[in-house]
């Protein structure tokens, strides 16, 4: 099983906590909506902060395959 960062785009407020938590995973687009970095990967205790912190829950990390 392997992780995958999702973000719920309709659900986001661009509130900007997972930046700040996870810098280098997270950005904000053009209007301010969280998106991921190229290259991002789920490890690392800023992407768990980041998915804890998200006001409003648009942040989830998934298993896959």
């Amino acid at each position: 099983m392997t992780m995958r960062i999702a973000i719920d785009t309709d659900v986001c407020i661009g509130a900007g906590q997972c930046v700040l938590s996870a810098p280098d995973t997270f950005t904000q687009d053009d209007e301010g909506f969280s998106e991921l970095l190229p290259g991002a990967r789920p490890g690392g205790s800023g992407v768990t902060l980041a998915v804890q912190s998200c006001p409003v829950g648009a942040i989830s990390l998934r298993e896959e395959g």
